[in-house]
């Protein structure tokens, strides 16, 4: 029996991973907009944060719940196999005076059933309650918002990074193609003792140099193609290619109008989704203050009973001769607050201090929001002053590179000389395409803080 159920178990586990394996593949193809988009949709966390708003709902309805008219019902059954034994004075039943009689009471077999209601009258908790459970929903809605910012901005930096590892493997497949070039020519000027060794050697450092870099970029844009995978909420396994280019989504994100204000003045924290959430914060430590306040009103409700007992020496409850005793009643119950021995209010005061923390923590946002929208908006002025400089100077290094391997070609140049002008246009080839994700990461970055 133990081979059956291990055999068993085998097949559903070689079952469940060829059923894996099997999974077809899907194919995706998406802008940085579409990117964004599909993100919003598909992103774990996006979702979760949708998540948590139904949760949010469904606990409003709980907490509304609580007003509304509650029924139990109650089923008992109890066997008294043992029935206690009271003493009574003999003479009640015409006994010695001075003497007991050991007697029980009651039956066997014991049967109730009741039903209940009861409906809350007034209870000041319940109505601050009530109005907490709205601020509750607010809080997750705009936690969804600073979800799907987040998002965004992280969907725009992977996005960005995949074209920076694209664009610079084909960058430097390019340069390995040339500089193979220069050193089989250079090698073959050597044969003919034209140069000295020193010159091929040279040449096959920065070979070397150009091989490792593309191997290790590879293996980064592996790693970011499946970083962006994950983000965007889809399988590593498919397949996944970008529409848009490093050098057109640069173009696109070069929008000055947003740095047009110039003071912090001109700038408004309110609209952050952090400030947002903060002052979220302070309405809830005003309602929780609202609520030790109304633990002094006195709380009002009223309850309705209806219920039967049954009693036998023999299980015959199910029979329908068997007799019922039926009851009912009505209640209202009013409870006041006297005496707390202070305790209400030292819960009032710790409340009141927890909603002047809440308006300090505010205060604190709104500076730190303004000097963050500083920052975001100088990264994102120097981004594009960077890109401007960085795209001269490339001119220059191509330049100043060709010109070298003329010389170099025509014996007027060392070959420390080509390398040392190399070098700088690799340099400002990468210095140019990181300038480039700059542009788009600094916009977002901007924009997020503005909440655009």
């Amino acid at each position: 029996m133990k081979n059956k159920t291990f055999i068993i178990a085998i097949l559903l586990l070689v079952f469940t991973k060829v059923a894996a394996q099997n999974k077809p593949q899907q194919n995706f193809s998406f802008s940085l907009e579409q990117a964004i988009n599909h993100a919003l949709t598909n992103n774990r966390q996006a979702i979760n944060s949708g998540k948590d708003i139904e949760i949010a709902k469904k606990k409003r309805w709980e907490t509304t719940a609580m007003g509304l008219p509650q029924i139990n019902g109650n089923v008992g059954y109890q066997d008294n196999f043992k029935l206690q034994t009271s003493l009574l004075p003999a003479q009640i039943f015409g006994g010695p005076a001075g003497e007991f009689a050991e007697v029980t009471f009651g039956t066997k077999h014991n049967a109730s059933a009741s039903l209940g209601l009861t409906q809350l009258l007034f209870d000041g908790s319940y109505i601050v309650a009530l109005q907490a459970s709205k601020t509750y929903i607010a809080f997750y809605e705009n936690y969804k918002k600073k979800t799907d910012s987040d998002v965004k901005e992280m969907i725009t930096n992977s996005y960005g990074n995949v074209l920076l590892a694209q664009e610079s493997t084909e960058i430097l497949k390019r340069n390995k193609s040339n500089l193979e070039k220069t050193l089989f020519d250079t090698n073959e000027t050597f044969k003919n003792g034209l140069i000295e060794e020193e010159n091929v050697e040279q040449l096959k450092i920065t070979l070397a140099t150009i091989n490792s870099n593309l191997n290790y970029v590879s293996r980064l844009k592996e790693i970011s193609l499946k970083m962006l995978k994950i983000n965007l909420g889809i399988a590593i396994e498919d397949d996944l290619i970008l529409t848009d280019k490093l050098d057109d989504l640069t173009k696109n994100n070069m929008d000055l109008a947003l740095t047009s204000q110039a003071t912090n003045a001109d700038f408004s924290a309110k609209n952050n989704i952090n400030y947002i959430i903060t002052e979220n914060f302070v309405q809830q430590r005003t309602l929780e203050l609202k609520l030790q306040k109304s633990k002094a009103l006195p709380t009002l409700a009223a309850g309705l009973n209806y219920g039967a007992n049954s009693y036998s020496d023999s299980f015959h409850f199910i029979n329908s001769n068997q007799r019922w005793f039926n009851y009912s009643n009505l209640g209202v119950n009013l409870s006041i607050p006297i005496f707390s021995s202070f305790a209400r209010s030292a819960r009032t005061q710790q409340a009141n201090i927890s909603l002047d923390k809440a308006k300090n923590d505010l205060i604190d946002v709104e500076q730190k929001l303004k000097l963050q929208y500083q920052n975001a908006k100088s990264d994102y002025e120097f981004s594009i002053e960077q890109y401007n400089s960085s795209k001269e100077n490339l001119k220059l290094a191509e330049r100043i590179e060709n010109k070298q391997q003329i010389k170099f070609k025509e014996g007027l140049s060392s070959s420390f000389n080509l390398t040392e002008a190399q070098r700088q246009l690799y340099t400002s080839q990468q210095s140019y395409l990181q300038t480039m994700v700059d542009v788009i990461n600094k916009k977002a970055t901007l924009e997020k803080v503005i909440s655009k």
